[in-house]
């Protein structure tokens, strides 16, 4: 249908050239190039034909195409900061602009935490937004929108994790201290779906499901909005931390190209990525934007070696046998230190850091013109993506005789753990106008798979010699389809109102989850036998999922919402907001929201904002189950992870999961300082009740969890040590504050600054516990449903503060962007309290990054630049001292692992300084 339109336009255009002179007027191309007042490229900026809905923007570069344009019109430019400018064309086809700076005009116009039918400056809202634009998202090397937003937005945390599973490839999220599944994401203003994966090991977001945002290519995406409120009442189930919009690009400027190549300083984690960008227009009736990321990252390893004594003649833990004198000790020391010599065994045995991944990707945003005269638009957005990565598991020792096959593995072997993202969506729609309302139908569908493939690993269970050494273990997928009718009509003079914006409208949306199983050797428990005890059963490294564990769940749920907005008078803004919801699986929520805006003085204003939320249990909640490897207090443990309706949960008295309910209340100050600076300050408080979380580990040391197990064995499977299920377990309370700073300054004729200083504040505590009449009644088990270990990680284990400061300076064709961010500190805790003693602090660190780019020609730029320039690590994790492996005391109570976790990765990474290059082109 594209192609036969321009075909059409292209005719219609040589036939009017041909028969009239004056015709040429109506079709002309024009293209040309946008800069500010210091000559730097400008991107962003609004190009449109004055009197017309004809129009487009500047990409990264500050170049534009606007089409079918009569030589007698007048275009209008306009950009935030920058004296709008209207310039006659007179029959000219290129255009080079310099928009001169408006201090008064410094602050994006954002759509987010508002359905009024105008947006407003983000100074002017309710409630505080961050907004992210391109020419930020790409003045670094940070790749994935995760990794972006972490450095920028100061309430915005992630990092990538190591040795996790499947959380290696998924990077769990968090906004204002609180979990991945409590901020939602939206695309174009439409739900996103959430990632398969839940998170079950002992990351940020333990038990929840974050949203795969890095899925979307970078080069897509026109600008991210930060609503640091919470929503719930607006968007519904999520937004108790928060909204982030991405907004797809929508421009029609041609072709944009960028290429970026890099390294840490100890010459891993090398990256090659290539990101394209093209817009082009439908006549005058729409555009279709289509953008392109391939990515190619190797792993980070930053382990240490292996500290077990003795690799082939100690226990299955490395350590010695007990009973032995020291000379014994030094005799078998020294017989193994030959094997290790003879078979070349390298300790560092495992892989601690980013692990290798691939991304192809694209996204396509487009919108068409139906019916002009009404506004009646279609409009599409949607992209496919597969990333594909490799990591490790934990190493098996030659000694570990029931997890091995010496006739396979002599030395032991480490296995990887090999996923596969396939991610799609797509959201199709129509806007126009109902009697007098902006009506928007729309429908979005989202689906999420993760594959596990496990290789050079063996099921030890199986007989000596036979087993495969790759398995397919399963896979995890959720699909989501939602549809929305919405409404929205601004009115003036309604009574003594001002004006009264009123939207309503509805949705309905359908979840699915489902686990699949993997082949039969990645699971099964085979005949084989070492000294009678029955050999490790499944894929090592990551057990697959069985046939027990698969399962295809479904629920729908539909809500309604009506959300206010006035200009109570011409200094108070007030928005009221409700909505009920009904799930199919746990019943009714309605939820509320009361925000107001005054303005004291011309550019002070006070806002601030009460609503009640709630976040509804994800079907990963209800129904996940795997048994999986874990390392929990110095020791690798089989555990078992059981949903809400299996017995041995229910033998714990833990009921069904309900939602989570919460309470928000938020002021804020609001100011502009000598024209040229803003100022935003924002404190808050969140209270959630029903906080749902993954329990900790029940062991099958304690007796009353042994009778459990044992009364609930699964047929085929090992004998677990531990057992942890989905709780409503906590109560707890989230207090922070938002500083946000900015000032634009015109230094001179070529040249002009930014800077930024914005920090974030929070503190999450945990302030009672819900339990279970059976757990309280038994005293051994009294402690163990939310241990201190999963304490410390709530309300400790993301930094409590963090601060950004930022310089973007611009010298004809040169630029210089300089930032540093200070991580506050971090702790963790052991689960058992007789450990107490290795309980650790982690001091805050600043982390620069430097970029200098340059336009070196018309079309073409240079970057280069070094992402943690001081090359900064976090504290290296306490070693105990009889972790040695020459110590004839050998000890590992300490969180390393045999010394080979030297560093906490929940900060901000342990990868060092990154250098790169990047090439931009356009054309």
């Amino acid at each position: 249908m594209i192609h036969a339109t321009t075909t059409r336009i292209g005719l219609l255009a040589l036939l009017l050239w041909l028969t009239t002179a004056a015709a040429w007027a109506q079709n002309l191309t024009v293209t040309g190039r946008v800069l500010d007042a210091a000559g730097q490229s400008q991107p962003g900026v609004t190009v449109l034909e004055q009197g017309t809905s004809n129009g487009t923007s500047t990409d990264g570069d500050g170049r534009f195409s606007l089409s079918n344009v009569p030589g007698t019109a007048t275009l209008v430019f306009s950009a935030v900061g920058s004296l709008t400018q209207t310039v006659p064309l007179n029959g000219r086809t290129t255009l080079e602009i310099r928009l001169a700076a408006n201090q008064t005009e410094l602050n994006e116009v954002v759509v987010t935490g508002s359905r009024a039918t105008e947006g407003r400056s983000n100074i002017l809202t309710t409630a505080p937004v961050d907004v992210i634009s391109a020419r930020e998202i790409k003045a670094y090397a940070q790749t994935d929108v995760t990794q972006i937003l972490t450095y920028i937005a100061p309430s915005f945390q992630s990092t990538r994790q190591t040795v996790t599973d499947g959380t290696d490839f998924v990077d769990p999220a968090t906004l204002r201290g609180l979990g991945p599944d409590q901020v939602l994401v939206l695309v174009n203003g439409k739900r996103r779906h959430t990632s398969a994966l839940v998170n079950i090991n002992g990351t940020p977001g333990r038990g929840s499901v974050g949203t795969d945002m890095n899925v979307i290519p970078p080069a897509a995406i026109k600008r991210i909005e930060v609503l640091r409120d919470g929503a719930a009442a607006q968007y519904g189930s999520d937004a108790i931390a928060g909204v982030i919009n991405i907004q797809l690009k929508d421009d029609t400027t041609g072709v944009s190209v960028s290429s970026t190549a890099g390294q840490t300083s100890k010459s891993d984690g090398q990256l090659f990525q290539a990101d394209a960008n093209l817009g082009f227009g439908l006549g005058r009736r729409g555009f279709v934007n289509v953008s392109g990321q391939f990515s190619n990252r190797s792993y980070v390893d930053r382990s240490g070696l292996d500290t077990a004594p003795l690799i082939y003649l100690g226990t299955t833990s490395g350590n010695y046998p007990s009973g032995l004198t020291d000379a014994q000790k030094l005799d078998l020391k020294a017989r193994d230190n030959a094997l290790v010599a003879q078979n070349g065994f390298n300790r560092r045995d495992i892989r601690v850091g980013s692990a290798d991944t691939r991304t192809y990707g694209s996204f396509v945003n487009a919108a068409y013109t139906l019916a002009p005269s009404i506004g009646l638009e279609v409009y599409f957005a949607g992209g496919l993506t597969r990333r594909t990565g490799r990591s490790g598991a934990l190493y098996r020792l030659p000694t570990q005789v029931t997890q091995t096959d010496a006739s396979i593995y002599p030395n032991g072997f480490l296995p990887f753990i090999n996923s596969t993202v396939n991610d799609g969506s797509a959201i199709v729609g129509l806007r126009g106008q109902v009697l007098g309302f902006a009506a928007d139908l729309s429908n979005t569908y989202g689906r999420n798979a993760l594959d596990y493939d496990i290789t050079n690993t063996i099921n030890a269970s199986l007989p000596v010699g036979t087993s495969p050494t790759r398995f397919y273990a399963g896979q995890l997928a959720f699909q989501q389809n939602t549809t929305n009718l919405g409404f929205s009509r601004k009115f003036t003079e309604v009574g003594p109102l001002a004006t009264l914006n009123v939207a309503f409208g509805g949705e309905f949306r359908v979840d699915n989850f489902q686990i699949n199983a993997g082949e039969s050797g990645s699971y099964i428990l085979g005949p084989r036998t070492v000294n009678g005890t029955p050999a490790a059963a499944g894929s090592q490294g990551f057990a697959g999922y069985r046939p027990s564990d698969a399962l295809n769940q479904s629920r729908n749920n539909v809500s309604g919402y009506l959300d206010l907005e006035s200009d109570l008078t011409d200094k108070l803004l007030v928005n009221v907001a409700g909505r009920a919801e009904r799930y199919s699986d746990f019943g009714s929520n309605v939820s509320g929201k009361v925000a107001a805006r005054y303005s004291i003085l011309d550019g002070l204003a006070l806002r601030g904002a009460i609503s009640n939320g709630f976040r509804a249990p994800s079907l990963q909640q209800r129904y996940f189950t795997n048994s999986s490897t874990q390392f929990t207090s110095g020791e690798l443990r089989e555990v078992l992870t059981t949903n809400n309706d299996d017995p041995i949960t229910k033998a714990f008295g833990i009921g069904s999961l309900k939602q989570e309910k919460s309470t928000n209340y938020s002021v804020g100050l609001t100011a502009r300082i000598l024209k040229t600076i803003t100022l935003t300050v924002d404190a808050y408080q969140i209270d959630i009740r029903d906080r749902i979380v993954l329990s900790s580990q029940f062991s099958r040391n304690n007796t009353v969890v042994a009778g459990i197990l044992t009364a609930n064995q699964r047929p085929g499977q090992n004998p677990v040590q531990g057992v942890q299920f989905f709780a409503n377990a906590v109560n707890t309370r989230t207090q922070g504050i938002d500083i946000v700073a900015n000032e634009r300054l015109t230094l001179g004729p070529d040249s002009r600054l930014t800077l930024t200083a914005a920090a974030n504040f929070n503190e999450t505590v945990v302030r009672s516990f819900n339990s279970s009449a059976f757990i309280d009644n038994n005293a051994s088990l009294q402690n163990t449903l939310f241990d201190r270990a999963q304490r410390a990680r709530l309300e400790n284990g993301q930094p409590r503060s963090k601060i950004n400061l930022s310089a973007d300076y611009g010298y004809k064709i040169f630029g210089v962007n300089l930032r540093t961010v200070r991580f506050g500190e971090v702790q963790t805790k052991d689960a058992d309290p007789t450990r107490s003693q290795i309980d650790q602090t982690f001091s805050a660190k600043w982390v620069t990054d430097l970029t200098i780019s340059a336009q070196v020609i018309k079309n073409i730029g240079l970057s280069v630049g070094v992402n943690n320039l001081f090359n900064v690590y976090p504290d290296r994790l306490y070693q105990d001292p009889n972790n040695n492996e020459q110590s004839l005391a050998y000890s590992t109570l300490d969180a390393t692992n045999r010394g080979r976790f030297l560093y906490n990765s929940n900060q901000f990474g342990f990868n060092g300084a990154f250098y790169f290059g990047r090439v931009n082109f356009t054309l």
